[in-house]
């Protein structure tokens, strides 16, 4: 797939965020988010931005709050 066909979001605001789980004491987990997803048009699939590159953990992708996608339309 040529670069021209990919299309970046067209707002600001993700649709998904993205974080880096990891276990810790006692079977606690703790997140961190490392950046955003935005929903392509067709709804099959997400545009990922990343702000920082885990080194370990999973990786894990949850849909945003209505609240928090306020104005994404």
């Amino acid at each position: 797939m040529s670069n021209d066909k990919i299309k970046k979001p067209t707002h600001n605001v993700p649709t998904h965020h993205v974080y880096v789980t990891k276990a810790g004491a006692d079977d606690k987990t703790f997140w961190s988010r490392i950046g955003g997803a935005w929903e392509h048009k067709d709804g099959k699939g997400l545009f990922i931005r990343l702000d920082t590159l885990p080194i370990d953990g999973q990786i894990v992708i949850r849909k945003a709050k209505p609240a928090e996608m306020a104005g994404a339309a």
